[in-house]
């Protein structure tokens, strides 16, 4: 089930639209969302090929919902929850969190609660009438700030380790430098280029690259997910942990005196494993994306509050976000009410929920915690100086509670909160898309189980919501 927006609005404004036509004020022509949804009710192929643009730019890839895997459970079998309503409170606080994401993607994230952004980030969360992002006692504080909701994700520093020790990829030694875009340059802050990117006319201009840094703030982060590969993070994680941290106890050959698991419960397993988990998680993303709830972006979210502030329009936001004073620093630094973006095509041409940063990330953490052990402490912690320069070691007292699993769980988050600090997604689309990937990963794991010939009976680990499970 979907949020029922789309039958709320005969405008279709609580709803993904960017790339088709739309009028001087951004609102989609109805005769084209007739037949993106024509489309989408059919699966014919000959009516995704009939839906007007509103530019050059393609829609991404919206028949890959209706594919599937030989393998887990059928991806239109797995659901996530509606999407919160365009209306509602919840959606409002998301956008709140999104503005202030865009307001500190130069703040180091050593300085969270320090400096003068953060600090009235913290303060505007907590007055919120609805906001669900993690808490510490009650508040949000600075070791919650912009973090993620499972276990390990508010021990230690902002960053997982595994975005930031180096690694080993055959014979090349490789640190985590990267390269990361100009400081104070955001896009799509007045009206005419937001308007042309929602209508999809490119092309669109290419970020700045500054330098190479290690990941030390949003900005940073946003450069990284956006010119990741699907699986790059859980990639370079394996790297680092074959070999250093021990395998889950559950893998079979522990027990074996004169064999090693290489195909099978080894390393060539778990890298393979990798590559099938991305695509089928993709493929289960796209149906909910295109097939269910065509959520619209928070972008496009930024182009109604501006129209109602700036008397263009009169949509039904909440006061959360109409008031908020996140709002009133954009308005200040941009003279207008839009999210200001990360990226100068705001984002790819497809719907919000759910998220393929994130259900990658489910899928993929899920797999790592199966094969390996998820209380094993990380040895010398670090973190980026707040120039990018370097890594310092992390002294915090939490230090030696930063687990594999903590960590990799917190790695889930960073990459799926990293696409929100580029204004590209909502909360709500992380957070539900590392559950879905999850589901993903459960399932062909259990899949998987019946087609080895090892006695074997499940790996053990640590879900998403603090349970165990056994697979």
């Amino acid at each position: 089930m979907n949020n029922g927006d789309e039958t709320r609005y005969d405008n279709f404004i609580g709803n993904y639209s960017q790339g088709l036509p739309h009028n001087s004020i951004g609102e989609v022509d109805p005769h084209a969302y007739a037949a993106l949804l024509t489309a989408v009710r059919s699966g014919k192929s000959s009516d995704f090929g009939a839906i007007p643009l509103g530019g050059n730019t393609k829609l991404a890839n919206p028949q890959g919902g209706l594919a599937f895997s030989l393998e887990g459970t059928d991806g239109a079998q797995l659901t996530i929850p509606p999407s919160p309503q365009l209306a509602s409170a919840e959606r409002a606080g998301e956008m709140v969190e999104d503005y202030w994401m865009a307001l500190a993607r130069d703040v180091p994230f050593s300085q969270y609660g320090r400096e003068p952004i953060t600090a009235a980030a913290i303060a505007e969360l907590n007055a919120l009438s609805d906001f669900r992002g993690p808490r510490v006692n009650g508040q949000v504080t600075a070791a919650s700030l912009f973090r993620g909701f499972t276990p390990g994700d508010l021990v230690g520093p902002y960053l997982s380790q595994f975005l930031l020790q180096p690694l080993v990829m055959g014979a090349l030694s490789i640190n985590q430098q990267y390269n990361t875009y100009l400081g104070g340059t955001d896009y799509l802050t007045d009206f005419p280029s937001w308007l042309r990117v929602h209508n999809g006319q490119g092309p669109f201009a290419a970020n700045v690259i500054s330098g190479t840094s290690y990941i030390k703030d949003g900005r940073d982060l946003g450069a990284w997910v956006h010119a990741d590969f699907p699986y790059q993070a859980y990639l370079f994680a394996v790297q680092q942990m074959i070999g250093k941290v021990p395998f889950n106890a559950g893998n079979p050959y522990l027990a074996s005196a004169n064999q090693a698991g290489v195909q099978t419960f080894g390393p060539q397993h778990i890298l393979g494993l990798l590559g099938e988990l991305s695509n089928c998680a993709l493929k289960v993303m796209w149906y909910q994306k295109w097939f269910v709830h065509r959520t619209l972006r928070p972008i496009e979210y930024g182009g109604l509050v501006h129209n109602t502030l700036a008397g263009a329009a009169n949509y039904p936001l909440h006061r959360d976000v109409l008031n908020s004073s996140a709002l009133a620093r954009v308005f200040s630094k941009y003279g207008s009410f839009l999210l200001p973006a990360a990226y100068p095509e705001a984002n790819p041409q497809h719907p919000s929920y759910a998220e393929g940063h994130g259900v990658i990330a489910g899928a993929c953490v899920t797999a790592l915690k199966a094969f390996f052990k998820e209380g094993f402490v990380m040895p010398s912690p670090v973190v980026a100086s707040d120039d990018g320069l370097s890594l310092l070691p992390y002294t915090g007292a939490d230090a030696g509670q930063m687990s594999a699993g903590g960590e990799l769980n917190k790695l889930a988050h960073n990459i799926a909160l990293g696409r929100d600090m580029a204004g590209v997604h909502w909360r709500s689309d992380a957070e539900q898309s590392l559950l879905l990937g999850e589901q993903v990963a459960i399932s062909i794991l259990a899949d998987q189980r019946h087609s080895f010939n090892e006695p074997f009976s499940g790996f053990t680990f640590t879900k998403f919501d603090g349970t165990t499970i056994t697979v």
